[in-house]
């Protein structure tokens, strides 16, 4: 799989005002990970094309089946500034050799008994 298709597979973005290229992505992915690994709440991004910062939620999220913790990055690229919420996938922690956030409690469906 190239590092672009990697990407993707290790980030869900909940919602961009900016579009996101698989090198942007890469680079909140790798940002959000030494995040993690530090329990830090905020690191600058700095690029040739971006600038900003990313924020640690510090917060679990869902998103479907999908679930990690979340980040914000606000950002300064060649198209404009924006905010991208995105959250690292379980399999982008365990693949980084990372312990994954617990699962979210899966809703009860159905009357209680």
């Amino acid at each position: 799989m190239a590092s672009g298709e990697t990407s993707w597979t290790l980030i869900s973005v909940l919602f961009s005002s900016i579009p996101l290229s698989a090198s942007l992505a890469a680079t909140l992915h790798e940002v959000a990970l030494d995040l993690y690994r530090e329990d830090a709440a905020m690191r600058p991004v700095a690029g040739d094309v971006v600038s900003g910062r990313v924020v640690n939620l510090k917060k679990t999220l869902a998103l479907g089946a999908i679930t990690g913790p979340a980040f914000e990055a606000r950002l300064e690229t060649a198209r404009g500034s924006g905010t991208v919420r995105y959250l690292v996938t379980r399999q982008g922690l365990e693949l980084q050799g990372l312990a994954a956030p617990p699962a979210l409690p899966t809703p009860r469906r159905g009357l209680p008994n």
